[in-house]
């Protein structure tokens, strides 16, 4: 390790051994930083150095910030945490706001100043926000005033969490505080490894995961698939759906468009109406959202709505064959699919558009190395159906974890993910590794099944999970939400099953069909399939 800038060395006194880390591999010219690094100088002082201030960087459908503008309110912020608030260099500051410029200069002023930014949904309920603050043992906040009431009940239960400032209005605390802050402000002289932000994962068991990751672990996936797959350039206008608190929105919305000095759409809110509406007035050229809003979208888009649009990125979930296809129909516009993690930071298997092919995430994003292997941690043949592991430039390191030695086997990271890699290099997902259904002695991929339901004109979304059975184990069954004006009935799921038989095997149709007004999701869109284990045979 470099010599580390922190004062306070909770985070870095909470990484797992260097024994149980995956191995970190910088392959690429451009991923070799010096020891000295604040990924906020890289992101956002340099552009203003250049003369380039005036560049559009945040907007709203309200506001527009420019480089200039947002670089003087992250001082501001900074100035405030470290001079009114009295943060020092490591101590944790929890965040918690929708996806607004203010959210992203709170986020940026901490990492700047030295400090590690512990971002929360804006859904995450008191018991979760207990979690939080007890796993990362922030001792500030800064909360948008319209999220302060869960965090405040949160507070009363976690003594460590001293003082919540509230922002979001004129009138706010922190703009308060921030109007009368000077807007100049010398970047923490970090270390490339020093612990900048905390991301939290959901754990099925033991509760929620913290993720850990440096200065240096910023500037990879800005130029490791921000570079290569992207091919982000300061033209481009980035909008998306993912809360910025989600590591795939942070790297969308924040970390690629400011490599590149170019601008994000931030919004709120992103159900399909508002969202194309955005689409519409802003005229983006990438998208990064999740394959059900994709397949929302098209269900509304009209001819012309995607003109603008360059570069379609999905991720979050397995993107189905139809809908790649479907999308590029409607659009001309070829979806990226991708795998990433929060543990990773962002996306690690992803090809760009040109090289993209239907049902296939893609290759290794240059930087990274991934195979596929069986349990004992042997890599298997092309073609042959295996645990995916991974390793580049960032990597799983758990705070304080025993969780972290499930993850990080023999220096590669194991996502929980079943994958077959081809000839030419091509990741096609078979499921999570606890999504294999097995029944009647099958093998049964989930999303295998749900893309063939996917290609019925009568189903808009659907999920499939395996379900205790006495005779067989388990059971496939199919949880579906049908397209407006069409009738749920037993005819209709006769129909499905008869459509499954004819698209794949017919041992892998679902046995049990249920239809459902709409499926368990997470605050980030991920689908809760545990919540769908959990519902009985009738």
């Amino acid at each position: 390790m470099n010599r580390s800038a922190h004062v306070d060395t909770f985070a870095r006194d909470g990484l797992p051994p260097e024994s149980e880390q995956p191995d970190f591999v910088f392959s690429l010219p451009e991923l070799q930083y010096p020891g000295r690094l604040n990924c906020v100088s890289e992101l956002l002082d340099r552009w203003i150095e250049r003369g380039m201030g005036d560049r559009p960087c945040f907007i709203t459908p309200t506001v527009t910030w420019s480089y200039a503008e947002t670089a003087a309110q992250v001082n501001r912020i900074a100035n405030v945490l470290t001079r009114e608030l009295g943060m020092v260099p490591g101590n944790r500051v929890l965040l918690r706001a929708p996806n607004t410029p203010m959210f992203a200069a709170a986020y940026l002023a901490v990492m700047k100043a030295g400090g590690v930014a512990v971002a929360t949904m804006p859904l995450l309920r008191v018991p979760e926000l207990v979690g939080a603050i007890e796993k990362s043992q922030s001792s500030l906040a800064l909360c948008d005033s319209r999220l302060m009431e869960a965090l405040a009940e949160a507070r009363a239960a976690v003594p460590a969490l001293h003082r919540i400032v509230a922002f979001g209005t004129a009138d706010s605390e922190l703009e308060n505080l921030a109007a009368a802050a000077s807007t100049e402000f010398t970047a923490c002289d970090s270390a490339s490894d020093d612990v900048c932000l905390l991301g939290f994962t959901s754990g099925t068991t033991g509760g929620a995961k913290a993720t850990i990751h440096f200065h240096r672990d910023v500037m990879a996936i800005a130029d490791g698939y921000g570079r290569h797959v992207l091919q982000a350039n300061g033209d481009d206008r980035f909008i998306g759906s993912p809360p910025l608190a989600f590591t795939f929105g942070l790297g969308g919305l924040v970390i690629f468009p400011l490599r590149v000095g170019a601008s994000s759409v931030l919004l709120e809110k992103a159900p399909t109406d508002e969202f194309l509406s955005a689409i519409r007035k802003f005229r983006p050229t990438v998208v990064f959202t999740a394959p059900t809003a994709y397949k929302a979208l098209l269900g509304k888009m009209q001819p012309g709505d995607s003109n603008s649009l360059r570069v379609c990125v999905s991720a979050g979930e397995t993107l189905p064959a139809a809908t790649f296809e479907a999308w590029k129909a409607a659009t001309g516009v070829t979806l990226m699919d991708g795998i990433g993690a929060t543990e990773m930071l962002h996306i690690f298997i992803g090809s760009s558009a040109e090289k993209a092919r239907a049902g296939s995430t893609g290759r290794a994003v240059p930087g990274y190395e991934a195979r596929v292997v069986d349990d004992a941690g042997r890599e298997v043949p092309d073609g042959t159906a295996g645990h995916l592991a991974v390793r580049g430039p960032t990597g799983c390191r758990y705070l304080a974890d025993v969780r972290q030695r499930k993850y990080v086997k023999g220096g590669w990271n194991y996502p929980g993910d079943t994958y077959v890699r081809d000839a030419d290099g091509y990741f096609w997902y078979q499921a999570r590794s606890d999504d294999m259904i097995v029944s009647s002695g099958y093998n049964i991929a989930g999303p295998e099944v749900e893309n063939a339901l996917l290609t019925h004109a009568s189903v808009a979304e659907c999920a499939v999970v395996g379900l205790p059975d006495a005779d067989r184990g388990t059971v496939v069954a199919a949880f579906v939400v049908v397209r407006a004006g069409v009738t749920a009935d037993d005819a209709l799921a006769a129909t499905l099953q008869g459509h499954v038989k004819a698209t794949i095997a017919p041992y892998k149709y679902p046995r049990v069909v249920r239809f459902v007004v709409e499926l368990p999701k997470t605050a980030s869109g991920k689908l809760r399939r545990n919540a769908l284990r959990e519902q009985k045979l009738d």
